[in-house]
């Protein structure tokens, strides 16, 4: 079996595809058909759009810490048992450490941490929006590391989507006197950024493994440094667990942390960071809309203008890969 094509035109010299006469390596996956990707590109979407009233819920109860490793601690156990079940859990080689680690330690345990804790400050909707600014970064981090170049569309449909970024951010109607909104946002857009490296750096690294078979890892060191930080600053928790409660972790340890991650992983091995980045800004807009009706938001004219702005940007990206696929 050879490794997945790329939605995107491979470089003539990838590093990721064998030459000829070389066996196939161990864990590689079939190939991944163009409708799959986008399947699981829709579970990515929605289940992250919607997370967000659902962590603000969280922080009201768990703090940021606590709910971080009470989220991928339970992911972590659900996969390792699948993992163990299949007889796929063994530690990855070497060559696929860097990556284990990226996802763990920056991906997952520090990103949790930054969105959790600035949730406390900056209400869900406008959390998803600043947080997926995701593409903006991943477009200089892209053309740095990986050499990418940007086609006209895509500067188009960056462009819209950016656009609809600053006018659902609204930075003329913030209180920038304010130490703690100024700290909240500044820890979204780092968690954007990070986001933006780790894309970069999945669709990069040459895997030898699957991602099924290294994300119980990933979310096992995340675990660990999470659970860590948090007996080592606030002690053991102390939680009133009710079911709606229990049900608010589940979704977002079993659902997000779990099978979305994963699917996340898939589509930036298979989709360059930019084009993939830029079609997952269909988050923020489910966030703001499941913000409005589950957290109270209200929905301004800015929010429905910026709205109208990312979904025409995500459409261009879309119809820039259908051409771009035609000509390959």
């Amino acid at each position: 079996m050879t490794e997945p094509e790329p939605i995107s035109k491979p470089a003539a010299t990838s590093p990721r595809e064998p030459s000829s006469g070389h066996r196939r390596r161990r864990g590689a996956v079939p190939p991944i058909s163009r409708a799959t990707l986008y399947a699981l590109l829709g579970v990515v979407v929605v289940s992250f759009g919607l997370n967000w009233p659902v962590m603000a819920a969280g922080v009201r109860h768990i703090s940021p810490l606590w709910l971080g490793v009470f989220r991928v601690g339970s992911a972590m156990v659900v996969f390792m048992v699948m993992a163990a079940a299949r007889g796929q859990l063994r530690v990855p080689p070497r060559g696929d450490w860097p990556i284990v680690a990226s996802i763990a330690v920056f991906g997952l345990a520090a990103v949790n941490y930054l969105v959790f804790t600035a949730l406390q400050i900056v209400p869900p909707g406008r959390s998803s929006v600043i947080t997926w600014t995701t593409p903006l970064w991943a477009v200089p981090i892209a053309a740095v590391f990986l050499g990418d170049r940007m086609t006209p569309r895509r500067w188009v449909g960056l462009a819209l989507g950016i656009g609809g970024v600053v006018v659902l951010f609204e930075p003329w109607g913030l209180d920038w006197g304010d130490h703690n909104v100024i700290v909240g946002h500044v820890m979204l857009l780092l968690a954007a950024f990070i986001n933006a490296s780790t894309s970069v750096h999945i669709r990069g690294h040459r895997w030898t493994i699957t991602p099924l078979d290294a994300l119980p890892w990933q979310l096992a060191g995340s675990t660990v440094i999470l659970m860590a930080v948090a007996l080592l600053t606030e002690g053991a928790p102390q939680i009133e667990w009710t079911p709606l409660l229990v049900g608010n972790v589940a979704y977002q340890g079993l659902l997000v942390s779990g099978v979305a991650l994963w699917a996340q992983i898939v589509i930036f091995r298979n989709v360059d960071p930019v084009s993939a980045n830029l079609t997952m800004m269909g988050v923020p807009a489910i966030g703001v809309a499941s913000s409005a009706v589950f957290a109270g938001e209200t929905i301004t004219l800015e929010v429905s203008l910026g709205l109208v702005l990312i979904v025409t940007g995500v459409a261009v990206n879309l119809l820039s890969e259908r051409r771009h696929r035609k000509t390959l």
